[in-house]
């Protein structure tokens, strides 16, 4: 049977609409509609009903859903393994979400190379839910991602609780100013929390959507904001930047998510990798003093007062 076919099938599935799935795959409607025909005359069975309200799954569409995705991870699985570059065993491919993926990703590569010379390594950068997509369908290995949504057959394992720190380029660390404070966008959850222990900088002048970029902004320009310790560790160590005493710091977990069917020949070693690479970010969360200033959002830690 042509993947494509049991591709199609699940797209459907995912956004309950033909015309949705056409969008997702890049094709026209009649091409979804004239796949979904071939794949139920192959079947002999009617999988959809279509009506006003979307596609919805017959019996029939029900006990080939058993089947679609394990015929999707089979298919790519042999390809990547029979795509082995000589004097490799294996092919282990890992995603890493966009805000996530510096240092952890680049640490990661060269531990591999010492520790598990074995495997050819496959690294990919995007949207935490395509990764976890393509986890469930066998193209990804492992997909690293900050907030997972539990799928059928997948795993989910906490890799380590990364957290935000509010640093600045000034000289005298003082409590950032909405003229030369930089946000960065770290989801709902941040929001939430920043916007209850700092409602003054809701106005920042600047808006930044990816750590990377706010931070390079930053380092030119001059100013605070929240970053990733991992990726500003080295600023620190070097003086360009400083933590802002007393500042809360705020969770950033990020979670390795890998099929409940995998490889472990292949996923082991590449989860140890990560593991160990991110273990070695990891340092203990500062005990706060009698002395505090305002209580932190939920979900966020106070440090020391200096």
């Amino acid at each position: 049977m042509d993947i494509t076919l049991a591709r199609t099938f699940l797209e459907i599935v995912s956004t309950r609409s033909f015309q949705r799935a056409a969008e997702r795959l890049h094709v026209t409607q009649t091409a979804v509609s004239a796949r979904i025909r071939t794949l139920e005359d192959q079947l002999g069975r009617r999988l959809f009903v279509r009506n006003k309200s979307g596609a919805t799954l017959t019996p029939a569409g029900e006990n080939f859903m058993r089947y679609a995705p394990t015929l999707v991870q089979v298919w790519e699985r042999a390809r990547h393994q029979v795509a082995v570059p000589a004097g490799r065993r294996a092919v282990v491919t890992v995603g890493c979400e966009i805000s996530l993926w510096d240092p952890l990703l680049l640490d990661w590569l060269l531990w591999m190379r010492q520790a598990a010379p074995q495997l050819a390594l496959r690294t990919e950068v995007g949207a935490p839910e395509s990764l976890v997509k393509q986890v469930s369908e066998g193209i990804l290995d492992i997909a690293i991602v900050y907030a997972p949504q539990q799928r059928p057959g997948l795993r989910i394992e906490l890799l380590i609780e990364e957290r935000l720190v509010l640093v600045t380029t000034l000289r005298r660390a003082r409590a950032p100013r909405p003229a030369d404070y930089v946000y960065v966008d770290w989801g709902p959850e941040f929001a939430a929390q920043h916007n209850m222990a700092f409602p003054e900088l809701s106005t920042a002048g600047v808006v930044a959507g990816l750590g990377p970029l706010g931070r390079a902004y930053l380092l030119k320009t001059g100013g605070s904001g929240y970053f990733r310790l991992s990726a500003v560790r080295g600023y620190l160590d070097s003086g360009e930047l400083r933590r802002v005493p007393g500042a809360p710091e705020f969770l950033y977990p990020a979670y390795a998510v890998y099929s409940s069917n995998a490889d472990l020949k292949v996923v082991t070693p590449a989860l140890a990798g990560l593991k160990h690479v991110a273990g070695a970010d990891r340092e203990p969360l500062a005990a706060p003093r009698a002395r505090k200033r305002a209580k932190p959002a939920a979900g966020a830690a106070e440090l020391p007062l200096t």
